[in-house]
């Protein structure tokens, strides 16, 4: 018997560096309209509210979105449209008091025993609803200075128990600034907890490297990363990858996402997105009710329809899957549970 030559097995394409997928987003709505077969749709494109506040999502999550869909749950979330320049009662620059809470140049201390870092104003994907779309980051960001007066606070303030790196996306700094950071805060005996907030596990699953993960290797405390995903189909395989990578090296997940009208207010997209979310190895942490943020207001859910719906998703789903429903309110001592 004659056997079969082995069939040639083609070289795996190289990786694309997170840095090139970063450079690479979409910027321009028509660009993105147009990739999706939604073309005639760019009537509907505020050019007024992209210029005030960017367009900017991965190929990769494009690629996730429904082709033909003007209704994409994923395309509402990063285009700008009209809506967002119509002021409405309630809506202001800093929706969760931000301002207030600054204690030194990119430290927010809200709550007790935690110092959060706007680490940078940088992000992978510009979302339409985000509550710091306002921020003034050329003037607050914690890296500015090597840490120095962030560090400095924290070091200072024995209550602080847990540093949250923020932003902006604190993924979108190098491992090495990252490193800088963390190496100076180790020799705090007080510090007992990191906690990272990143959409970018998510938006750009690439960002998790064999660099990142050697950064995520050398720190000295527990580490909670919680991702931001608002629909089940904003996971895929790369992202699922991505995840079982962080959980491999140790990293506790969890996922808060935020209500959105259009694009999640409903019990069975509230449920799939828990349970895929869970699949991929994230506990789900907060829904939230959307921050009052200029720009944001046809994205909200009035309260009584929200409480229902997380009523009807606890009916629905075992208790560890049931996000809490909150708001953040400027001054409490916490979220404020609905």
């Amino acid at each position: 018997m004659i056997t079969a030559a082995p069939y040639p097995r083609q070289p795996a394409p190289p990786a694309i560096r997170w840095q090139q997928a970063w450079r690479d987003a979409v910027r321009e709505p028509r660009e993105l309209l147009s990739m999706l077969g939604l073309a005639p749709l760019a009537g509907r494109v505020s050019d007024e509210a992209a210029a005030q506040f960017p367009l900017r999502v991965p190929r990769g999550f494009v690629a996730r979105m429904r082709h033909g869909d003007p209704h994409d749950p994923l395309l509402r979330q990063v285009l700008p449209l009209d809506d967002e320049m119509r002021p409405v009662r309630g809506y202001g620059l800093d929706a969760v008091g931000d301002g207030a809470a600054r204690t030194g140049t990119g430290v927010i201390q809200k709550y007790r025993g935690r110092a959060l870092l706007v680490a940078t104003g940088s992000c992978a994907i510009n979302c339409r609803y985000c509550f710091r779309r306002h921020f003034p980051y050329s003037d607050e960001t914690a890296a500015r200075d090597h840490w120095r007066e962030a560090v400095d606070l924290i070091r200072d303030d024995a209550s602080v128990e847990e540093v949250l790196l923020s932003g902006g996306d604190p993924l979108s700094l190098s491992d090495a600034k990252l490193a800088e950071l963390t190496d100076a805060l180790a020799g705090i005996p007080h510090l007992r907890r990191l906690r990272i907030h990143s959409r970018l596990p998510v938006v750009l699953p690439e960002r998790v490297d064999d660099g990142l993960l050697a950064w995520l290797a050398t720190l000295p405390w527990p580490v909670t990363l919680v991702i931001h995903a608002n629909h089940a189909n904003e996971f895929d395989g790369t992202v699922d990858a991505a995840l079982r990578r962080l959980r491999d090296a140790g990293v506790h997940l969890l996922n808060q996402a935020v209500l959105l009208r259009g694009v999640n207010d409903g019990v069975d997209a509230l449920a799939d997105l828990s349970e895929r979310g869970f699949a991929a190895g994230v506990l789900p942490y907060y829904l939230h009710q959307v921050d009052r943020v200029a720009g944001a207001a046809h994205f909200e859910v009035d309260d009584a329809r929200a409480k229902a719906l997380h009523a009807a998703l606890a009916a629905r789903l075992s208790g560890y899957l049931v996000p809490r429903l909150v708001r953040e309110v400027a001054g409490d001592t916490g979220k404020r549970p609905l």
